[in-house]
């Protein structure tokens, strides 16, 4: 077992997973997401000219929920309303600004993975492209789920999340890693929201209407808050386990331009 460990180069990719922090980094991920990304979207949800639901019914979606704990999640998570018409303009720039903060903690885990220097602050933008992209990326898949079902959802959400994954690794990296290198991180992000959202089904689903009872809301943040942190390690993790895939399996050797 111990020469099949190192013949694989498991070590080494747990070696890594300590060197960038990953725990840490997802932890921060899902922190960041709870107090800067979800107002974002809560606002961009509230703004839907085809009102699908709102936020809650995004996150609930993305969690994979459904029946009584989707229920109690809209129910203690939907904003108000009057939402858009509380939110002013400072307010609004707040909102975008912390989403660029967002963007920019996983610009720089990308950057410790691929082992490359902290990008300079002008490229502030690329966070705010990234950010507007991931919101539409977002919006699209949950969209779709009242337009297709069945096999062509499953082909079109798994398109569109490894375009979108592929691409957001090389925005934000600034065109410093080729495509290639990029796509098995991009693949193995998808294959891990997939199966993050299975046990999500099975684990978070009874999990949220158990809290609901015993802590109320708090419980049911605390779910939500958990769930971040595995999104938070998938994106991390998945973007590592491609770098590890590159230098170890010979899918290819790390260049930059």
């Amino acid at each position: 077992m111990r020469d099949a460990w190192h013949r694989l180069g498991a070590h080494t990719l747990v070696r890594r997973g300590r060197d960038v922090e990953l725990m840490h980094r997802a932890m921060g991920f899902a922190t960041l997401a709870l107090v800067t990304l979800a107002p974002l979207l809560i606002v961009v949800a509230a703004a839907d000219p085809l009102g699908r639901g709102g936020f809650a019914s995004w996150l609930a979606d993305g969690m994979g929920l459904s029946g009584r704990s989707a229920r109690v999640l809209t129910d203690i998570i939907s904003p108000p309303r009057e939402v858009i018409g509380t939110t002013s303009v400072l307010g609004g720039v707040a909102l975008a600004v912390f989403g660029v903060a967002f963007a920019g903690s996983v610009q720089n885990g990308y950057e410790r993975i691929w082992g490359l220097a902290a990008g300079p602050w002008h490229r502030v933008w690329r966070q705010a492209v990234w950010m507007i992209a991931m919101t539409l990326y977002l919006y699209q898949e949950v969209q779709t789920r009242s337009l297709v079902s069945g096999p062509e959802r499953i082909a079109l959400s798994t398109a569109s999340g490894v375009l979108f994954f592929w691409w957001g690794q090389r925005f934000l990296l600034g065109g410093q890693v080729r495509w290639s290198e990029l796509l098995p991180g991009a693949v193995a992000t998808l294959v891990g929201l997939v199966g993050l959202r299975t046990f999500s089904y099975f684990v978070f689903t009874p999990l949220i209407v158990t809290n609901a009872i015993s802590y109320g809301a708090v419980g049911v943040v605390l779910v939500v808050e958990s769930w971040l942190i595995g999104v938070g390690y998938v994106f991390f993790g998945g973007a590592l386990l491609g770098r590890w895939l590159l230098d170890h399996h010979g899918l290819g050797r790390t260049a930059r331009r």
